[in-house]
């Protein structure tokens, strides 16, 4: 396993505050990424948001992988503006978290933008002052979580990689493994039309799970008789949501070979149901390793 990823979620019975969390990873390992699914941004303080995951960043010695996302539907409604913040005369909640998300990402270049104060408490070098601490490469290691074609290719044209769940918006009644791949050739296409330096990378979700015990059968043997299913997550867009897979170790290989979006990905996060407990998630994600992986080509 190259990493860990935590879902961000405000006003649910869970961690919402991710950096604490990152940070203490970041200390405890050496080797791994440590990521967010994503951070919601119509929630965030830019600014703020810098000086701790520039905190994080450095004391993980270069391991953050951020996700970042306009958002999706909330425990509450609007509870962004519980936290202060509203969009701008005539912007959307949407259009918000994306402009929170650019300032972000600009801001983390460490570049001066704010005029110092002639009698400052510190001395302060010439010119005007960058967000302390500054974290050389967390800029390129920003990823966006897409539920579109459209957001997937600003996500591109902004530099930043790309994340892409077990759902997203319905553009064409494919499969949902189909249109994300899809989304994900048109990142590509965009990123090198961009003429980014570096190599693109993308995500995708999906929940796995090898069945080779009986306790893996009675929790999740009827998961995998399901298929894509199609509904709305805000009233006027209609989504795609990805099937679980769940299967013996051999019928398993077979179908995830044929997942058109896992082969255009190059990092793939598992979701995992962490309400099971340390013990049985081990158990997945071990079967899976060493059941599914080898014969499918992933490290």
């Amino acid at each position: 396993m190259d990493g860990a990823y935590f879902r961000v979620h405000h006003f649910a019975k869970q961690l919402a505050s991710p950096f604490p969390l990152l940070a203490a990873i970041g200390a405890k390992t050496n080797t791994i990424e440590i990521g967010t699914g994503v951070i919601d941004m119509r929630y965030e303080n830019p600014l703020y948001m810098v000086e701790d995951a520039s905190a994080a960043d450095l004391i993980a010695e270069g391991r953050l992988q951020l996700g970042i996302s306009r958002g999706s539907p909330e425990q509450v409604i609007e509870g962004w503006r519980y936290f202060g913040y509203q969009p701008l005369e005539g912007e959307t909640d949407a259009e918000m978290g994306r402009r929170k998300a650019l300032d972000f990402l600009d801001k983390l270049k460490g570049k001066g933008f704010a005029e110092p104060n002639p009698f400052p408490m510190f001395p302060n070098p010439p010119g005007l002052l960058p967000l302390e601490p500054y974290s050389d490469g967390l800029c390129e290691r920003i990823w966006w979580g897409a539920a579109s074609n459209a957001t997937a290719i600003w996500a591109a044209e902004n530099g930043m990689y790309l994340q892409s769940s077990t759902l997203k918006f319905d553009e064409s009644g494919k499969p949902f493994h189909i249109q994300q791949a899809e989304q994900i050739r048109l990142y590509k296409e965009a990123w090198k039309k961009a003429g980014h330096e570096r190599e693109a990378r993308v995500s995708v979700s999906r929940s796995i799970f090898a069945l080779v015990n009986d306790q893996d059968r009675y929790y999740f043997g009827q998961q995998g008789r399901g298929d894509d299913s199609f509904g709305y997550i805000e009233a006027d867009k209609r989504a795609v949501f990805g099937k679980s897979y769940a299967a013996e170790p051999d019928e398993l290989i077979k179908q995830l070979s044929m997942d058109e979006a896992i082969k255009e990905a190059d990092t793939l996060l598992l979701t995992i149901p962490n309400t099971l407990g340390v013990d049985y998630n081990i158990h997945i994600l071990s079967a899976i390793l060493e059941h599914v992986a080898p014969a499918l080509g992933w490290r």
